[in-house]
């Protein structure tokens, strides 16, 4: 039915591929002859696809289901690969049905060939990426994987080949330029959301530590009143740091004490938070590192409690293995306890979460750390302002008392 109606919609041809008509020049035909009856006609890239242009309009026409076949696949499939994925799956479920007998929950349920690991792992880094070097980084640290630009093309390295797999087997979706243009999406878009947070956030300022000291209370300095050349020297440094201090206010633009308490406060807020996602972070790191100690416990006994399941004197073999077995059970025990799924996690995926959190905790300890010592400094000014403000209105009370007693004499 398709054939008969290919041939409708081009009547100069016969089922043999011959022209049976002379036809108009076309831009798919290159010679001349190619125009004329009795020839056959001769198959180029451009008739090719003006073939495949034909076909797609009558399936459309027809109501067909339709393949893009103009335009390249955006995850190429071949059929090596189809038939990999069905063979490794099998050969999985078998696997997962022998271990679900013992009463185990399986680690993995679905095949993954190579390239649909590759595949996976650069959707889920081009999807954060905002640069090629980002995504080159990123790709390498959380999955291993290598990427090169090499003559305007990309090619992905996995740590157990040797030879790098082109874009091009992977599809248009993992290629140089649809990749490049995402990374510049992805910069757009965090670049609009940076000036979003900039507007509502007050704290737009990059806090650079300066050198700023507390004045010192010489009525309260025991060594300032004992040592009157010391106290000369603390009161200029009080007048270096009390001018400090109102140029770091007009500066920073805090023109009330309310605007510079509320800045502190907020920072002070900032401060708590990043210290409780670090700490946060650190409690998740210490469970990790728990499973992978039980994990590995629980490897290193899996042949022994075999051997102990296939034993016919199960007593006997449990008196000589006790150890063993009981190191065994308590590691399973722990990984089940903590696999909400049921699955016992791998020990390459608990490393990568492992140097995953030990990256996430030492980023928020440094932000921590910068809040820390924002807070700090903003202490320092605030009671800094507070003694300018105190000796401000101890000064007016004493003119005020000097100006009564005069017009009492």
């Amino acid at each position: 039915m398709i054939k008969a109606t290919f041939l409708q919609s081009a009547p100069h041809l016969s089922s043999l591929g011959l022209m049976v008509s002379d036809i108009a020049p076309q831009p798919y035909t290159e010679r001349a002859i190619d125009r004329k009856a009795g020839y056959k006609h001769h198959l180029t890239k451009e008739y090719l696809r003006h073939l495949q242009g034909s076909l797609m309009d009558i399936c459309q026409r027809e109501g067909l289901y339709q393949v893009d076949l103009l335009s390249p696949a955006a995850e190429k499939i071949t059929q090596q690969e189809y038939h990999a994925q069905r063979r490794g799956q099998l050969n999985l479920d078998m696997a997962n049905m022998e271990i679900m007998a013992e009463g185990i929950a399986p680690m993995k349920t679905k095949f993954e060939t190579n390239k649909e690991k590759i595949r996976n792992a650069i959707n889920d880094i081009a999807e954060r990426a905002k640069s090629f070097e980002e995504f080159q980084r990123l790709l390498k640290a959380e999955y291993g994987i290598q990427v090169k630009d090499h003559r305007g093309r990309f090619s992905y390295l996995t740590s157990d080949r040797q030879k790098y797999i082109s874009a091009r087997k992977l599809g248009s979706h993992y290629g140089r330029e649809y990749l490049l243009q995402l990374f510049e999406e992805n910069a757009l878009a965090a670049e609009q959301n940076q000036a979003q947070w900039a507007q509502d956030d007050p704290i737009t300022i990059l806090f650079i530590k300066s050198d700023l000291r507390l004045v010192v209370d010489l009525q309260n300095c025991i060594k300032a009143q004992q040592s009157r050349a010391y106290a000369q020297k603390v009161k200029i440094s009080n007048l270096q740091q009390m001018a400090k201090t109102v140029a770091y206010i007009q500066e920073h633009g805090y023109d009330t004490q309310k605007k510079l308490q509320d800045t502190t406060d907020t920072i002070q807020s900032k401060m708590a938070k990043a210290r409780s996602d670090a700490k946060l972070t650190e409690a998740k790191l210490k469970k990790v590192n728990e499973q992978i100690h039980y994990l590995g416990q629980y490897l290193s006994t899996k042949s022994v409690y075999a051997d102990f399941l296939k034993s016919t004197n199960k007593k006997d073999f449990r008196q000589n293995h006790a150890d063993e077995i009981a190191e065994y059970e308590e590691a399973l025990q722990f990984l089940k306890q903590n696999s909400p799924d049921g699955k016992l996690p791998t020990m390459k995926d608990l490393r990568s979460e492992k140097e995953l959190l030990v990256q996430q905790k030492s980023a928020q300890y440094e932000t921590y750390q910068y809040f820390r010592d924002y807070h700090r400094e903003l202490q320092t000014v605030c009671e800094n302002v507070n003694h300018i403000l105190d000796a401000s209105q101890t000064k007016q009370q004493e003119q005020k008392k000097s100006h009564q007693s005069e017009h009492s004499i």
